[in-house]
């Protein structure tokens, strides 16, 4: 018989934690996109119900992670995220700023795991219980795959947010990512406040003598994403 999508993750994960441990998925949105912040959650699910709908989330369409954050949001012991945006970003790179927003985000939890699985190659030093990191862990284990869901949709809404602040570059379309449209849309209106100017090409200099200055934008960029602290 052909298990489900969820059922084959959820076995995987119990092959590699077992089924006792309190656990933790843990992921990420938004590392490579030229705009926005990047978005870290954790959640921990709830052993006992059927996660039907859940598998990996590059797989999902966006009416279906909706319904599945939403789930998430309702019956999961324990979710959480955190957001670092474009500036901190730029002030210490992409990773450090993405294992910086998992660890806010697993320490926000209210259920505190026993192991954290963590989508990729790092585990993250500021977690101080059992961690392992678990390469395309979205699309192997049920507790990263809820996570990618959550950090999947809460940063696509911050985008939509910020797509009525910055109308001129279509945010809500492409959610910050270098896609053609907003590559002209960078070269025509130059990079906004949310731009990440160590990233390529919102950071070439010839676009700053037609608009405002690198200093302008990060002074500018401070208040651009609040991170609401959500806690369950």
């Amino acid at each position: 018989m052909t298990l489900s999508p969820w059922r084959r993750l959820q076995r995987a994960e119990a092959r590699l934690v077992g089924t006792a441990a309190t656990v933790a998925g843990v992921d990420e949105a938004g590392r490579g996109p030229l705009a926005g912040p990047v978005v870290a959650a954790a959640v921990v699910l709830d052993s006992e119900r059927k996660w039907k709908g859940f598998d990996d989330s590059k797989k999902l369409d966006p009416e279906t992670r909706e319904t599945l954050y939403a789930r998430v949001l309702t019956e999961a012991r324990a979710f959480a995220w955190a957001v670092v945006g474009s500036r901190a970003i730029d002030r210490l790179n992409i990773r450090r700023a993405t294992l910086g927003a998992m660890a806010k985000a697993v320490a926000r939890l209210r259920v505190q795991p026993e192991v954290v699985l963590i989508d990729g190659i790092d585990t993250v030093p500021e977690i101080g219980c059992r961690q392992h990191a678990v390469i395309d862990g979205d699309a192997r284990m049920l507790s990263i795959a809820a996570a990618s869901v959550v950090a999947k949709v809460v940063r696509d809404r911050i985008m939509c947010r910020l797509d009525r602040v910055y109308p001129n570059y279509g945010f809500a379309q492409h959610k910050g990512y270098g896609t053609p449209e907003h590559l002209v849309a960078l070269d025509v209106h130059g990079p906004c406040a949310i731009h990440r100017l160590s990233y390529r090409p919102c950071g070439q200099t010839s676009l700053f003598p037609r608009f405002a200055s690198a200093e302008a934008l990060a002074a500018a960029a401070d208040a651009a994403v609040e991170d609401p602290t959500p806690v369950q």
